[in-house]
């Protein structure tokens, strides 16, 4: 196997120029970086990332923990952050955890045992894993948060702004004439600690409205729970006129329920959603959707992460919030009315 020696000698260059090329590349001039570049292509030299990484405390990998791999938000979010992990140099490691918190926990000491440079994890709900991540971070690993983040954390996020964006759904709807509003699943500090469903009482004060109890229940953010919930709202003796899907997912597991009661939308009940998923305007009517700035989103936690990480400050906490868009489609109305969207 060529050594970095054999490079070196290659290309011209002393040893620590050819170690330069790979792993700072912008500190070498142009001219250089290209004839050492050109002597690994021609030797078919492979740097052991693994030793580098014990020489110097961390690989040039980055970490991503998603909370559902297979959700569409966090399979958007995944290829950001490759794409951008991918032009800074760095390879990329995934994991799912979940949103359980002992899984999460399993994920990160295999993270910590690779080495990672900086990890971008959306904190599973449960028990959290604040000391793990303080000891990560206390030995070379940058750590942030995004989309969720843990209460007290002292780390870097990159978020949404739910707060934002639930006072507007809210709003939304009730200037069309709504005052049945309910959430696909309520607050809970530890199964569900989620900034939508925590500030969704608030948004209804603003408007002079309080939530409905007969509404409230704890589910897992998931498209079955949803869909459980759903019909049993719409059973109610009262039920609800507008539903507010907290996450793509949720508003699939609705959509099946109201199709499955025969209930139309939007005459019957109007429908709300986060996340801007391709079926959202697909399905007959379309929904109207809060839409999350997915891509800027991932591309900015890599920035973040890394850029700490080059510049040796693991300790700059750096936090971004990103507004929602709302796109209206016609899955929302005054109730009993026709679409207005």
């Amino acid at each position: 196997m060529p050594s970095i020696l054999d490079v070196a000698k290659r290309a011209g260059v002393a040893p620590t120029t050819a170690k330069r090329a790979i792993n700072e590349p912008h500190l070498l001039a142009p001219a250089t970086l290209e004839r050492v570049r050109k002597a690994i292509e021609e030797l078919g030299y492979e740097p052991d990332q693994v030793a580098g990484g014990l020489r110097r405390g961390r690989t040039r990998t980055l970490g991503l923990m998603v909370g559902n791999i297979i959700e569409p938000f966090f399979a958007s979010l995944t290829r950001s952050v490759a794409r951008e992990a991918r032009a800074r140099g760095y390879a990329l490691m995934v994991a799912d955890s979940e949103y359980d918190s002992s899984l999460e926990l399993q994920n990160l000491r295999l993270f910590r045992g690779q080495r990672v440079s900086g990890l971008i994890i959306r904190s599973a709900f449960g028990s959290p894993n604040l000391d793990y991540l303080k000891q990560m971070q206390a030995r070379g690993t940058y750590i942030l948060e995004i989309d969720h983040f843990y209460p007290d954390s002292p780390f870097s996020y990159v978020m949404l702004d739910g707060r934002q964006c639930v006072f507007e759904g809210v709003r939304y709807l009730y200037e069309l004439g709504h005052r049945r509003i309910a959430t696909l699943g309520d607050y809970h500090p530890v199964l569900t600690p989620d900034e939508r469903s925590k500030v969704f009482p608030e948004a209804m004060q603003a408007v002079g409205l309080s939530p409905n109890p007969a509404y409230q229940r704890v589910i897992e953010r998931s498209e079955e729970a949803a869909y459980r919930l759903t019909l049993e709202l719409m059973r109610l003796p009262e039920p609800p006129t507008a539903l507010f899907s907290l996450t793509g997912s949720e508003a699939a597991g609705a959509f099946r329920a109201l199709r499955e009661l025969g209930l139309r939308i939007p005459q019957d009940v109007s429908l709300l959603t986060f996340d801007n998923y391709s079926w959202t305007s697909l399905v007959t009517p379309p929904l109207d959707v809060i839409e999350q700035p997915v891509e800027e989103m991932g591309r900015a936690a890599v920035e973040i992460v890394l850029d700490a990480v080059e510049d040796q400050t693991l300790d700059k906490v750096v936090r971004r919030r990103f507004p929602g868009r709302l796109i209206l489609r016609g899955s929302c109305a005054p109730p009993g009315g026709d679409s207005v969207g």
